[in-house]
């Protein structure tokens, strides 16, 4: 599974509506994605919630691993984005 680590953009980390951007991208590309942050057990990026779970801050290394590069690229692109600003 390919994977790739990427500082989180949003300006207030992971919380409720990034996360649920992220989801959402998951759920339509149809593969398997986990998050990690660094030390931690990685959560199911296809749920909200579990993304929620990480804390992950702004600035934040996370580790994006998915079952096929250009969903990798897609969903790191948007934990690096600032998904607030939109």
């Amino acid at each position: 599974m390919p994977s790739t680590t990427i500082a989180v953009g949003s300006a207030v980390g992971l919380h409720a509506r990034p996360a649920t951007i992220i989801a959402e991208a998951v759920a339509a590309a149809g593969s398997a994605v986990t998050l990690a942050v660094e030390g931690g057990e990685p959560v199911d990026a296809g749920s909200a919630l579990m993304i929620m779970t990480l804390g992950a801050e702004k600035g934040t290394q996370v580790v994006v691993s998915a079952d096929d590069q250009a969903t990798l690229d897609e969903i790191a692109g948007l934990v690096g984005k600032d998904l607030d600003a939109e």
